[in-house]
């Protein structure tokens, strides 16, 4: 069927690995006609990339379909990501609901279509999750400077308290060499800083052979990328090797986001973790001792079943005193076919909230700290289109994000700067050297 006056739109929720993989689907839409507009516009096939990592991302899931349905109740709807993975059947059961694809044919959307009718009844193509097997390259690019490219794809750990393994099969990865002309083939579409992604892009080389530190040692030695971003790593991945690349690099930034998730070796055993607080604290003090000015962010989920008062207490002391730059701090949710249902000592839903939010207040104080930290240091910013013509923003190579007064010439471009005040926005204000 010629797609030519066809409008497509399109959806995204959860982790930057689902942007990379939107841009790339998207672009297979385009290749057979389709015309892309925003999702909050009138079009004829609704594509929704969901996620299912919490009970919030399940319900701004469902939120996002019946979006797409009210928008045009004539319009195809197509429902892919973990959501659709995980819970086809849940997914199915919205009204205006046409197709569910899961991972294996979530890139094959196009092969689905046939004259774009409504259909009577959902039709659903899943897998079991020992099925997901190949890795679909992904990265996305066309309306920003920074691009997100996915290296690696699926997760091997099979925390309690995680159904990730389950929504994206085994850790699998293509080369590095693949990889590299990836990279190279978007600095020559003017990207600035390429953004590495996956689910445990630590655990790279299970289907080469090869090793993350690999990846990195390659990437940093190809002279046609200007700047690489590190995805998360888990700190039984993160090795002093990686750390004292990053230290000696010209490409990648000093920025590294190590999941925690735990304050104490309780907790962490309880989720399977694989790694001691001990571990973990000698990761940051490694960072700093090279690296005193990178942005260290730390994932922790507050209020998993086992977790008492007094863990809790223990927990927070913990990472108040660790030196890192920002806590992405979330309530435990639970979720089904995870062992941490059988995990006795259930935490109410509303202390989970609470304990969450005094970590995001400690959070708030940390940046802000971190901020003060670096005024009037010298930094290299990678300027941003904007919404607006009032200011200029952009971010420094340890992700501090800056404003100066509009220039349209500075778009996409990277320049020195003086840090000189944090502004009421929580941003730093900047003078071009």
């Amino acid at each position: 069927m010629n797609f030519k006056d066809k409008k497509v739109a399109f959806g995204t929720l959860g982790c930057k690995l689902n942007f990379s993989e939107t841009s790339t689907i998207a672009r297979s839409f385009q290749e057979q006609g389709f015309t892309k507009v925003d999702f909050r516009e009138h079009a004829d096939v609704y594509v929704i990339n969901t996620c299912s990592v919490t009970d919030s991302a399940d319900k701004k899931s469902r939120a996002m379909i019946r979006q797409a349905t009210r928008l045009n109740p004539a319009a195809f709807v197509v429902v892919i990501g973990c959501f659709a993975q995980l819970k086809p059947e849940e997914a199915a059961s919205i009204d205006g609901v046409d197709l569910i694809l899961g991972a294996n044919d979530k890139f094959n959307i196009t092969r689905y279509l046939e004259n774009l009718e409504k259909h009577t009844h959902s039709e659903v193509h899943g897998c079991a999750f020992k099925e997901i097997n190949e890795f679909q390259p992904s990265a996305s690019f066309g309306d920003r400077t920074r691009s997100f490219l996915k290296v690696q794809d699926g997760c091997n750990y099979f925390c309690t308290y995680c159904t990730i393994p389950l929504a994206r099969g085994k850790s699998r990865n293509p080369s590095i060499k693949s990889i590299v002309q990836e990279a190279k083939d978007l600095s020559s579409r003017g990207i600035m800083e390429i953004n590495l992604t996956g689910v445990n892009i630590g655990d790279f080389g299970k289907s080469t052979g090869e090793t993350f530190l690999d990846l990195l040692k390659a990437l940093d030695q190809t002279e046609e990328i200007f700047r690489i971003r590190m995805g998360s790593v888990e700190p039984n991945l993160l090795t002093n090797e990686m750390i004292a690349l990053v230290a000696n690099s010209k490409r990648i930034a000093p920025h590294f986001h190590i999941p925690l998730q735990a304050g104490t070796d309780e907790v962490l055993s309880l989720m399977k973790r694989r790694y001691s607080t001990t571990l973990f604290k000698q990761r940051v003090e490694e960072i700093r001792k090279y690296l005193p000015y990178a942005f260290i962010g730390v994932d922790l989920i507050a209020g998993m079943n086992g977790e008492t008062d007094e863990l809790f207490e223990k927990a927070y002391q913990f990472v108040e005193h660790l030196n890192v730059s920002q806590f992405h701090a979330f309530p435990f949710s639970e979720r089904a076919n995870t062992k941490a249902l059988g995990i006795a000592g259930v935490v109410p839903v509303a202390e989970r909230k609470l304990r969450t939010l005094k970590l995001i207040r400690l959070s708030e104080k940390k940046l802000l700290q971190f901020y003060q930290d670096n005024l009037g240091r010298t930094a290299s910013v990678l300027f941003e289109s904007t919404a607006n013509k009032k200011n200029t923003s952009g971010w420094t190579e340890n992700y501090i994000k800056v404003e100066m007064p509009y220039r349209s010439d500075l778009m996409n471009t990277t320049k020195y700067v003086r840090l000189k005040q944090i502004n009421s926005n929580g941003h730093v204000l900047v003078d071009l050297l």
